[in-house]
């Protein structure tokens, strides 16, 4: 078929519809020609025809805004960072903290100022002296006598006393307090807080600036490792090099990566650091031509965006007197201030408060908001009411239909945490008696329910208007004639008494007129019903903005041709024109069939005749029989025949052959389809060609229009598999074939519809007006509309990104051309009678004349600027702080961002509110009281420029200040070096170096749990020590083939006093086993030994003696024994010759020439002789001195020459022996592959030796190298402990500093360089104080600073948990000296200091390569080894120590947890009185968790949304609290998976906190516990999304109950993770549950049980079993990325590139990620990661790409991809589906 121009531009119209007398000029809708496309795709025969757009001139400039900003790039903020932005780069905020702040003298104004007429708590609230600022005190010089030396790591605490034993850290920590209280007093700045008065408010001095910076002292630590430093000292040292001048010894850099490297300074578990472009060596690149065609696109891209780094402002001042005030001034005379919609609905609250209006508001502009705001304002003023004695009054919720009583009560139910119900007619209402009514009344404070419920009960006299106090009329304009809104007016609320006390009236509309009537006189009329004024926005157009973007096209079909009747019409016409209940669908049927064409006319009769509507007629025919039969009797056949006459008609559609609908979607050509039906077939089927998230409604005028064309779309030659069409038309009964769709099939439709099930609606007039159905961003105007109503609220249901609204209009039909022309003439005539009202009616919001207001105020204030003398004024303020908010970052998913400005009233006089956008680090001020609003608001934007002047965020000239790089990239200041450092490894503790003849020895006895697991007989070994060893663990060492045994190391109370002869005996026992054991001879000076061993008796009793434990004969044979060997030796002695038998029974034999050749002897053996062959299955000798000639020689290990010179006996005896394993490593399970040879042997004497060790003093000797590196690695780890003054478990200090591979703390990683047998190593403790950390420092900067915002909390908490701090203060303390970084080595665990005289040196390695990462991942091990070492006892003293000793900063100086509270001084807003609404709070949410609230105050904060003004309470909003309580649920969820899985990993722990912490499983909370309906939330997009998912997470939740009861179970045994399936929630509800944590934690005065108690109460048992939860860290941006593109739109050609960065500071290169398709690079990000710049590039583009239309999609890319489109390119560095 030919179309007549497909879709079209509305303005083509212009020359035959618009009225003669408008100016053409100025065409209702303009019309610009569209630019050619970048690229021309050749127009296939089937393409339809282009569509024109309606307003061009709108269209091109969105596109250039997309444009701009899928050029600009940001960077992923990571969890922990701070979620704004700050204008300034970070080096100048730097520098703005630690420099001289300029002195800013009153002289500078003009003016005096005004006299304050605040009350207390508003002035506070404008002294913007008090407010917080990012402004701390200069750093001051320390003394002379305080030297770089004081911040250096000091000597070992393990020092001696007079005596030669260490001091007890008592004597230490003495010491050391008053060293640190000197540097304290040095440091510490002044704390003067000198009163400020209102006259002094603009004195911005260096003065004011160092009062902010003043800390409270008194709980300062009294000795810690490194002295405490100021904030600014901190950032000092964060931009110095961590290794200069402290650094480590002895330093190399590596070449090559570190793989402990993290990928930015904060703590983020499972980062991935690899760079997805590379390979692995020696692998070649494959490099196609598409491939560098994409890498040049991305080069070039990359280039530009570095050549423009930030959005260039909109006027750029290039001279000085650009830059003058002046300037701004001119500027602020042609500039129009952008305009919130908050703003109008603020007022027309404020308006709604005093007076009856009626809010004339477009749809979806917050018409509801403003009725809940009322609600809550009503009810509080009720409590008070009945507070004092008042009766009761209760609200209604008035609406015109059954399911719009239902939808408005869930909203107010979701949004409101008074009791309420609902009601309608179809309840049986009718019938109830007054009783149940006062009851009803009684417990509710709201009502919503239809118009004729409330006015049947006030005929009843159920309830009087003066029991009313509050009455909103929803589609107000419903309000004329008989209409039940009418008739309560009229009847009751205008004949009330005039001293009766009335309801305030409040009615909502997008359009005062429903009909086609004069619009001034129906508004006027409307108004004269109600008893209210119409109240609106000056310039209703300004909600657009809220809405999205939406255009509006014009679809024309050809002509229709001229009317017809199809041959069953005919055949039904002729039997049954007369039937009266077949005369709609008749009708119907013969306009049908011009209207829809042949197939859908006929189409009407099998559903009108179906069998189960045919018995609905009989008995509708039946029942209207005798009911008229009681009138006029007449015969019974009459009724038979009309019946016999239905079921004929039900015959003959039975016999009917009904042809399928025909279409041919080449040509979109039909034989029974209209032009009408056949365009909408087209553009449906083009739309949902592919999946698809799109959502589309369809509005027709009849309900069997809706029918037949859900019917159309069933069938397979029309529907595409991706259309889910659905019916939604009216509850109304009695139409014949009309589907009577009940309340709840609407409920359900409209559910599917909101989760997906369907995805297009066919729908009646029902679904334009109040029905809460899903933003669209399709709406088909199948049948035009017939009245300008119809066309605001349908066109009000395209709410959704890349909207479209099609009229479809006939070519030629002038009724059509009339009905657009007319809905747009009287949309104009509509906003000229708004913009005609009075002006107390018209809500002007920001766009105001300021002249005439200024004009008459010749006392405001002026600011001049000393530097520069540039001005600030009332006036140009206000274009200040726009340009200001203009600047500040903004993604491109974001809408321009803006200052909102909430006004209020005090003692008659106007408050004006400014609050800032989150990217602003200042979020407002509020301005002085004015007589009037615009006074009052430039009043607040003066207030608020003046305190961006004060934290230096304008300039010397008030420009904004550029914002270079947003925060990721300050936070690449912050992140860690990448690269590898040697640095100094302690080998031995301290202890060791005690030397001296000792006269005291420490007993520690070291023997096996289960010693039969060794498979020799053994017994204990006693190490004597100089000094006691603390308690230390026991660990367990393995034997191989799964033989296993714990170590015991018990120490005696008591030391023995030690003589030199005892001393000698110990030091000749212990010479004795390094020399026949381990083959090393030392020289026996007994000062420098540093541990002594000694044999113990097998039946030890450590209650004993610690001397009697000892087995002294033994150490006297031994001795005996040297003494003998070294005067005689053993040739001359021969024992093999000389002793018998029973000598060599269980003997350890050591071979003097071969120092790796240990026997086990068994005995003597008369089955060999000495020059036997050596028997088969002998254990092989190994090495160059190997003979087997015969057992003599197979015995003897001289080299060859010396053999030579040697004549060994050949008739000695041979003995049967056991070659001994000589692994050392028992730290390590193995399987030892030695066993599989053999071990037996048999050897001659002469060249061997027997040991004087017993073989059970041996077998344990063989453990002491594993045990004593174990033990040595716990003293070690301890004296870490010491150096920071902390008390730790030796196995979790160990824990704590053990690195086990080169990517330690990489969780998600395979182990590289793996060091064995190290036990547990730091990532779990980490994890558990990471957590800690980030609790810690949250806590310690809310008490210290209870003004901050939360953007300064995150800024300063960011600078004390950093990796770089971390790291720097390690490298000072020298920290890295005890990291445990090389497993067992068996050649390094000798001890020093001795002189080796015999056997190979043996050196252990002293250095070791450590990234920064590593160093500070051990800082946050030990501050969990801290807190898990007082876990049973649940102190946290430990811990908050730890995190003091490493963080070093003012912001976290306090020993111990109590020290936490007392820094936190109640503000004034937490103790003022609390209203009523208040403590009925406290009390409703005691209900929910048993707590009681102290300050019920401070639990309202903790409801307070940011949007929510803070003049309506004076309370601040949640922030704060949540920033607060998310540290809190962090450390209790971390606490419950540390210690419920003990065996899981960092990497398995992290991905499943994020299930509990995330805002999907909060967001469920927030719902169960009922927080939501406390929120005060000011933002009606807010509210909207709040109210549709309370209702989807119930659902789900009544699901999972079903499922349960299906299941077999009980109701309450549903499963918990029901949450996971429904989408997330609005930010706000997760934001309460923390700030609720947060507010309970402060109320119960820092009490963590009352924490702990919450979690277990209403957390835990939704985690009870976590395998439910292992995939739920796996959903990704990128992957939606890639179905929307892959499978949404078909496109294959894309990908997303990365490109590195290198940063001129030095600092982590920056990884930009660009998405590419078609060539077109859409979108990029960046951050320090691949992963994290692609999860940025991802969002990106979906928020560009999302609803976009499918040929939409192809025109703007160019794409052409088929299914099945296989692009060939190596895809090792592109990351599309199949590029």
């Amino acid at each position: 078929m030919s179309y007549f121009g497909y879709l079209q531009d509305l303005s083509l119209l212009q020359s035959d519809c618009l009225l003669p007398h408008l100016n053409v000029e100025k065409a209702l809708i303009s019309h610009t020609p569209p630019e050619p496309s970048p690229c021309s795709p050749e127009l296939s025969p089937d393409t339809l025809e282009a569509m024109m757009l309606l307003d061009q001139n709108a269209i091109l400039y969105e596109a250039s805004k997309a444009d701009e900003k899928a050029e600009s790039t940001t960077s992923i903020t990571p969890r922990f960072a701070p979620p704004t932005s700050s204008p300034l780069p970070f080096e100048e905020r730097v520098g703005f903290w630690i420099s001289q702040t300029e002195n800013i003298p009153p002289s500078t104004f003009s003016s005096p100022l005004l006299p304050p007429t605040l009350t207390p708590l508003a002035r506070k609230s404008v002294n913007i002296n008090k407010m917080s600022l990012p402004i701390v005190e200069q750093p001051r010089s320390p003394p002379a006598s305080i030297t770089n030396s004081s911040f250096a790591a000091p000597p070992p605490l393990a020092r001696l006393s007079h005596n030669g034993r260490p001091s007890t850290m008592s004597q230490l920590t003495v010491a050391a307090a008053v060293v640190a209280s000197r540097v304290t007093n040095a440091v510490m700045p002044d704390q003067a807080h000198p009163n400020t008065t209102s006259d002094e408010q603009l004195n911005i001095n260096s003065s004011t600036i160092n009062q902010q910076a003043s800390l409270p002292t008194q709980h300062l630590v009294t000795a810690t490792a490194l002295a405490t430093r100021t904030n600014e000292e901190v950032i000092a040292d964060l931009k110095r090099d961590a290794h200069a001048p402290a650094g480590p010894v002895n330093k190399s850099t590596l070449d090559g990566e570190d793989d402990d490297a993290n990928d930015d300074g904060y703590r983020s578990l499972g980062d991935d650091d690899e760079y997805d472009g590379t390979q692995p060596a020696g692998r070649p690149k494959k490099i196609s031509e598409r491939k560098r065609r994409l890498h040049a696109i991305a080069q070039n891209h990359l280039e530009a965006l570095l050549r423009n780094p930030v959005k260039q402002p909109k006027v750029k001042p290039e001279d000085e007197q650009f830059q003058s005030a002046r300037w701004l001034v001119n500027q602020s005379e042609n500039r129009k201030i952008i305009t919130s919609p908050r703003e109008y609905q603020v007022e027309l609250f404020e308006r709604a408060k005093q007076k009856n209006i009626i809010a004339v508001l477009d749809t979806g502009s917050g018409k509801t908001l403003i009725a809940v705001l009322l609600l809550r304002h009503t009810f509080a003023q009720e409590l008070e009411d009945r507070a004092v004695g008042k009766p009761k009054r209760i609200s209604f919720f008035l609406v015109d239909s059954v399911t719009l009583v239902y939808q408005q009560h869930a909203v107010l139910k979701a949004n409101l945490d008074q009791p309420m119900d609902l009601f309608c007619g179809d309840m049986g209402v009718s019938l109830w008696k007054r009783k149940k009514w006062e009851e009803i009344f009684d417990k509710n404070m709201v009502i919503a329910c239809t118009a004729e419920v409330l006015r049947q009960c006030l005929h009843h006299s159920f309830i009087s208007i003066d029991q009313i106090n509050l009455l909103i009329f929803d589609e107000a304009h419903h309000a004329k004639k008989d209409h039940a809104y009418a008739r309560i007016i009229k009847d009751f609320y205008a004949q009330a008494p005039s001293t009766s006390p009335l309801p305030k009236i409040f009615g909502m509309t997008a359009s005062p007129v429903d009909a086609k009537t004069d619009v001034r006189k129906a508004a006027a009329e409307l108004e004269a019903i109600l008893h209210c004024e119409i109240a609106t926005a000056a310039d209703p157009s300004v909600f657009q903005f809220q809405l999205t973007s939406k255009q509006e096209v014009l679809a024309t079909y050809s002509n229709l041709g001229p009317q017809f009747v199809t041959p069953l019409f005919k055949q039904m016409e002729s039997k049954f024109k007369k039937n009266k209940i077949l005369s709609k669908p008749l009708a119907f049927a013969r306009e049908a069939a011009r209207e829809l064409g042949e197939w859908c006319a006929d189409q009407i009769w099998t559903f009108c005749l179906s069998e189960d509507e045919l018995k609905k007629l009989l008995v509708k025919t039946e029942t209207k029989y005798y009911a008229n039969a009681a009138k006029v009797q007449k015969p019974i056949e009459i009724m038979e025949q009309q019946k016999a006459s239905l079921v004929e008609a039900q015959n003959i559609v039975k016999s009917h052959t009904f042809a399928l609908p025909d279409f041919n979607p080449r040509s979109a050509t039909s034989k029974n389809l209209s032009s009408k039906v056949r365009l909408l077939v087209s553009y449906l089927r083009e739309r949902f060609e592919r999946p698809t998230e799109d959502k589309c409604i369809v509005f027709v005028k009849q309900r069997y229009t809706a029918r037949i064309l859900a019917e159309l779309f069933s069938h397979s030659n029309i529907k595409t598999p991706h259309l889910f069409v659905g019916v939604l038309v009216g509850t109304r009964t009695g139409v014949v074939g009309g589907d009577n769709t009940s309340l709840r099939t609407q409920i359900v439709t409209m559910a599917k519809f909101r989760g997906g099930e369907l995805n297009c609606l066919f729908a009646t007039s029902v679904a334009e007006e109040g029905l809460d159905i899903p933003d669209c961003n399709l709406i088909v105007r199948f049948d035009l509309y017939d009245t300008l109503i119809q066309y605001i609220q349908s066109r009000g249901r395209a709410r959704h990104a890349n909207s479209r609204y099609v009229h479809m209009c006939e070519a030629g039909n002038q009724e059509h051309v009339q009905m657009l022309r007319e809905v747009r003439l009287k949309e104009g005539i509509l906003k000229e009678f708004c913009t005609a009202l009075p002006e107390d009616r018209k809500m002007y919001g920001n766009d105001i004349d300021m002249d005439h207001f200024l004009a008459k105020e010749r006392t405001h204030r002026v600011f001049k600027h000393p530097a520069t003398g540039a001005i600030l004024n009332y006036k140009v303020s206000l274009t200040v702080l726009a340009n200001y908010v203009d600047s500040l970052p903004s993604t491109a998913a974001q809408e321009s961002l803006r200052a909102e400005y909430v006004h209020t009233v005090h003692n008659k006089q106007f408050l004006c509110e400014v609050i800032l956008p989150e990217e602003s680090p200042i979020r407002g001020a509020v301005g002085r009281p004015a007589s009037t609003k615009q006074i009052a608001k430039c009043s607040a934007a003066f207030e608020t420029c003046l305190l961006l002047i004060k934290g230096k965020y304008l300039n010397e000239r008030l420009l904004p200040k550029e914002s270079k790089a947003p925060p990721a990239m300050r936070n690449a200041l912050l992140a860690v070096d990448s690269k590898k450092e040697a640095y100094d490894m302690k080998t031995k503790p301290s202890l060791w170096s005690l030397g001296g003849i000792p006269g005291e020895l420490f007993v520690t006895i070291l023997s096996l749990e289960n010693p039969e697991s060794l498979d020799r007989l053994s017994q204990p070994l006693a190490l004597l020590t100089r000094s006691k060893l603390p308690e230390l663990p026991s660990f367990v060492l393995h034997f191989g083939k799964g033989k296993y045994s714990p170590i015991q190391i018990k120490t005696a109370n008591h030391p023995i006093q030690a003589t030199l002869s005892m001393v000698n005996q110990v030091n000749a026992f212990t010479l004795c086993i390094f020399d026949d054991v381990f083959s090393k001879g030392y020289e026996p000076d007994i000062s420098k030994m540093p541990y002594f061993l000694a044999p113990v008796h097998p039946n030890l009793d450590l209650g004993q003696n610690p001397f009697d434990l000892i087995a002294w004969d033994l150490l006297k044979d031994i001795e005996e024994y040297q003494v003998t060997w070294q005067d005689k030796g053993w040739e001359k002695i021969k024992p093999w010759l000389t002793e018998p038998d029973e000598f060599f029974e269980d003997k350890f034999i050591i071979d003097p020439f071969d120092g790796s050749r240990k026997l086990w002897c068994r005995g003597v053996t008369r089955e060999y002789k000495p020059l036997d062959p050596v028997p088969p299955n002998t254990a092989p000798r190994k090495g160059t001195r190997k003979r087997n000639d015969n057992i003599m020689e197979y015995s003897c290990s001289l080299w060859d020459k010396a053999r030579q010179r040697r004549k060994l006996d050949e008739n000695q005896r041979v003995f049967n022996a056991e070659l001994v394993s000589l692994r050392r490593n028992l730290l390590d399970e193995f399987n030892d592959q030695e066993d599989e040879t053999p071990k037996k042997c048999y050897v001659t004497l002469e060249t061997l030796k027997v040991s004087p060790l017993p073989t059970t003093v041996v077998a344990m000797a063989y453990l002491f190298p594993a045990v004593i590196r174990r033990l040595e690695s716990y003293l070690i780890a301890l004296e870490a402990c010491d150096l920071l003054h902390l008390k730790i478990r030796p196995d979790l200090a160990l824990e704590a500093v053990t690195k086990d591979s080169d990517n330690s703390g990489d969780h998600d990683a395979v182990k590289i360089n793996f060091q064995r047998g190290m036990g547990n190593n730091y990532e779990r403790l980490e994890f558990l104080g990471d957590c800690f950390l980030k609790m810690a420092t949250s806590i310690s900067l809310y008490g210290i600073h209870p003004d901050n915002d939360e953007y300064r909390y995150h800024v300063d908490r960011m600078l004390l948990i950093c990796n770089k701090n971390l790291c720097n203060n390690a490298v000072k303390l020298k920290l890295y000296e005890y990291i445990r970084s090389q497993q067992f080595n068996r050649r390094a665990w000798y001890p020093e200091g001795l002189t080796l005289i015999k056997g190979k040196t043996a050196t252990a390695p002293n250095t070791h390569k450590l990234g920064d990462k590593s160093i500070a991942d051990v800082c946050e091990a030990l501050i969990g080894a801290a807190l898990e070492t007082c876990y049973e006892s649940k102190e946290m003293d430990n811990a908050v120590r730890a995190v003091t000793e490493i963080v070093s900063s003012e912001n976290h100086n306090v020993t111990s947890y109590a020290d936490y509270y007392q820094l936190y001084k109640k503000p004034k807003w937490q103790t003022a009185p609390c209203t009523e609404m208040q403590r009925d709070l406290a009390r409703q949410v005691e209900m929910q968790h048993p707590y009681h609230f102290k300050w019920p105050r401070l639990l309202r904060s903790a409801f307070v949304h940011p949007s929510y003004p803070f003049s309506y309470e004076h309370i601040p909003s949640y922030q704060r609290l949540e920033f607060l309580g998310d540290s809190l649920l962090d450390m209790a969820c971390v606490n419950y998976l540390f210690h419920a899985y003990p065996g899981k990993d960092p990497q398995w722990l992290t991905e499943h906190k994020m299930a509990m912490v995330s805002n999907a499983f909060l967001g469920c909370l927030c719902v169960s516990l009922g927080f939501h309906t406390h929120l005060l939330v000011f933002n009606s997009t807010f509210q909207k999304q709040i109210t549709t998912y309370v209702a989807e997470i119930e659902e789900a939740r009544r699901q999972a109950e079903d499922d349960a009861i299906r299941a077999g179970k009980t109701r309450a045994e549903y499963s918990s993770d029901y949450w996971v399936s429904v989408r997330n929630p609005p930010k706000s509800l997760p934001d309460i549950v923390e700030a609720y944590i947060g507010a309970l934690f402060v109320d119960s005065e820092y009490n963590y049980s009352e924490v702990e108690k919450f979690f277990d109460d209403h957390i835990k048992w939704y985690f009870t079993d976590m395998s439910i939860y292992d995939s739920y860290a796996n959903k990704h941006p990128t992957t939606f990325l890639s179905n929307l593109l892959s499978i949404n739109m078909g496109c294959e050609y894309w990908t997303i590139l990365t490109k590195e960065i290198k940063n001129v500071d030095g600092s982590k290169p920056t990884i930009f990620s660009m998405v590419i398709i078609h060539d077109q690079v859409v979108a990029d990000g960046r951050a320090e990661s691949s992963r994290y710049s692609k999860v940025a590039a991802a969002k990106k583009a979906m928020d560009l790409l999302e609803g976009l239309p499918l040929p939409e999609f192809r025109e703007k890319y160019c794409c052409t991809c088929k299914p099945g489109d296989v692009v060939g390119v190596d895809t090792t560095e592109l990351h599309g589906t199949a590029i």
